[in-house]
């Protein structure tokens, strides 16, 4: 039941041709205010990205009202900001069940709307999008359909970004690029660009030129035609005196215009509708705030309210259960924290991470040893060929990417780091279903893409001590790549930081002996497994279980074990059951000559929509119930409990 009440303005909007057809330019401000407070009621109770989308209420209005979306294209970047977006676009009643199971998905999607032009989730895609858009229209002969990317600063870091711009610049395409410009992305962003753009807008000299420049144009303009390419060329010369250098965009061959007020829409919508009809490649540069219009957003930590989760929408406090008892930490803070440690005890340590040093937790080495810790902006591939570099020279960098970025550096962990077996030790957080953010974040394939490649060590901890162990184990008993995945969120034990203890790679560890069945885990999963163990237990099922710790290379001495003693085996993972952990156990089986049934529990062969973690465990098959209902049937299958040992 949906029970957040829409203001007057809003609740008269449907689609956006709503908007465009009911209401005067005049009335947007309003419509800005109205969705701001929407989103703010909805997200302090249901909890999303938040600051994001408050920063760009002016300008998702004005888009929707200046272009004729669906028809016209519009791409948004990463859609950590497309809440306004869902909510203009026949999905305000829905709204409610953002991010909820079952719900609206968190991103833009194309399944869900028609509104929705493109999948998105992973940033710096949207000019690419939108570029292959607006070529394919070119081409089909819609000459006057728009195609808008709206991208942020901090995507537009990132290497394809520029891709897309360098191409964009080559086609004489209906393409605008809207730089959303709010200096932040979920973490500060770095590099040289950060620097070019802030140069941009805090050059008060240059804006004030500028400004005088467009005033002189429409004064000369009676003059002739050649008075507009005068202006410009006048502009031009300004710019690269007084920024010292030539606008970047423009060196791509797009037309740019700004910066502007990204919270003035009426001068937003004004602006879209003169420039949306000129030719060719364009960019608009926005200037604008993160959390704008919710004082504790805006004034407090970009990073913080990103995500907050829940908060009360009076006061801005952030609602967060105090634990009962000592609760486990978070495998990122365990990764965070054991860094540091590692780094004082071995000074070849060092850290890296593309854009996410509070997610991954890396900003702990960052404040604590600036020099040893980089932040690289959002460049994955960047970021592994990096390392790779660091590698040559006899450091050992522990490069931290999230399970799913790392699919865009895929190439170069094998060919800047696997091929020349460089020692880089890969930590992939988030590695299985993550929850709310669902298949574009879900780390579903690490095991699997990792298992295949030559020279890499794929390594999973069950919990918190044997990812400190691995992480120790990497650095100092391996001499090339070496790969950790662990999951989000927290681990088991709450007494975590023991003593490093050197892991000999490629060991798993029993855990329980049984008679009956076997089940063999890796990573984090397996506590479903433990707790699955006492369930069968209770049923007169004596269920082994094993912790492989390591799906590559795999411990062969302990599967021998396994087959030699159990003809009924469960493999569970938390990942894509094609080609990963159970695989590996099926291939040693087949090349061993041991005939046994097994069942693998894992993700299927399809893409995993959103949910909390412990819905997609069970909705997928390998939560603790799901693991007792198969060795339960596998029992039924044999017989008697007693009959699987000897079947």
């Amino acid at each position: 039941m949906n029970h957040y009440p829409a203001g007057p303005h809003l609740s008269r909007i449907e689609t956006p041709s709503d908007l465009r057809e009911h209401f005067n330019i005049e009335d947007l401000p309003a419509v800005c205010d109205e969705l701001r407070d929407f989103i703010v009621d909805v997200v302090s109770e249901k909890g999303g990205h938040f600051g994001a989308s408050l920063g760009v209420v002016e300008l998702t209005v004005a888009l929707h009202y200046a272009f004729n979306t669906p028809e016209d294209q519009l791409v948004w970047d990463v859609g950590h900001q497309a809440y306004g977006h869902k909510i203009l676009t026949g999905r305000r009643d829905r709204f409610h069940t953002n991010r909820q199971y079952g719900g609206l998905s968190g991103f833009p999607k194309r399944s869900e709307s028609e509104y929705d032009t493109f999948g998105v989730g992973h940033s710096s895609t949207s000019v690419s999008a939108a570029l292959g858009m607006a070529v394919a229209s070119k081409l089909s002969g819609q000459h006057d359909k728009k195609h808008v990317a709206v991208i942020g600063d901090g995507a537009m870091t990132a290497g394809l970004a520029f891709e897309g711009l360098n191409h964009g610049g080559a086609e004489d395409a209906n393409l605008l690029v809207v730089l959303n410009d709010n200096c932040m992305s979920i973490d500060p962003n770095v590099g040289a660009l950060k620097e070019y753009l802030t140069d941009i807008t805090t050059s008060k000299a240059y804006n004030k030129v500028k400004d005088e420049v467009w005033h002189l144009l429409g004064r000369i303009s009676k003059f002739g035609p050649n008075a507009q390419a005068i202006a410009q060329k006048v502009e031009s010369a300004v710019k690269s005196a007084l920024l010292k250098q030539s606008n970047l965009f423009e060196s791509l061959n797009f037309r740019y215009f700004g910066p502007v007020d990204g919270h003035d829409v009426e001068h937003l919508a004004q602006i879209l509708e003169d420039i949306k009809d000129i030719p060719g490649p364009k960019l608009l540069h926005c200037i604008t705030v993160k959390g704008k219009g919710y004082a504790p957003a805006e004034e407090g930590s970009a990073t913080t309210w990103h995500a907050p989760g829940l908060f009360d929408k009076k006061t801005g406090e952030i609602k967060k259960a105090a634990p009962s008892q000592p609760k486990p930490p978070k495998f990122q803070d365990v990764f965070g924290h054991s860094i540091i440690e590692l780094a004082k005890q071995d000074a070849r340590v060092v850290g890296v991470t593309p854009a996410m040093p509070s997610g991954c937790s890396l900003k702990y080495m960052l404040a604590e040893m600036p020099d040893r810790a980089f932040d690289v902006g959002i460049a994955e591939q960047h970021a592994v060929t990096f390392s790779a570099g660091m590698a040559t020279q006899g450091k050992v960098p522990f490069c931290n990417i999230y399970s799913s970025f790392m699919q865009r550096a895929y190439d170069q962990v094998i060919h800047d780091v696997a091929i020349q077996n460089l020692h880089v030790v890969f930590c992939l957080d988030r590695g299985g279903v993550v929850g709310a953010d669902g298949p574009t974040h879900h780390g579903a394939y690490d095991l699997a893409y990792m298992r295949c490649i030559p020279n890499m060590v794929v390594a999973a901890p069950m919990d918190e001590v044997e990812l400190r162990n691995m992480m120790y184990s990497a650095s100092q008993l391996h001499d090339g790549p070496y790969s950790i995945r662990y999951p989000r969120g927290t681990g088991s034990i709450v007494d975590w930081k023991q003593p490093f203890e050197a892991l000999p790679i490629g060991k798993g560890r029993r855990l329980q002996n049984g008679n009956d069945i076997a089940i063999l885990s890796i990573g984090a999963i397996g506590t479903q497994a433990t707790e699955a163990c006492e369930a069968l237990a209770q049923r007169g099922i004596s269920a082994a279980h094993y912790d492989m710790r390591f799906a590559k290379p795999i411990d062969e001495m302990m599967l021998h074990e396994v087959f030699g003693k159990f003809k009924h085996v469960i493999t569970l993972e938390d990942g894509c059951i094609m080609g990963g952990f159970g695989s590996a156990v099926l291939e040693f089986m087949g090349d061993q000559g041991y005939q046994a049934q097994v069942r693998r529990l894992g993700l299927p062969d399809r893409y995993v929509e959103h949910g909390t973690q412990a819905e997609l465990y069970a909705e997928n098959g390998y939560d603790a119930a799901s693991i007792v209902a198969c060795a339960v049937e596998m029992a039924a299958q044999a017989g008697t409990s007693g009959a699987m040992q000897s079947a």
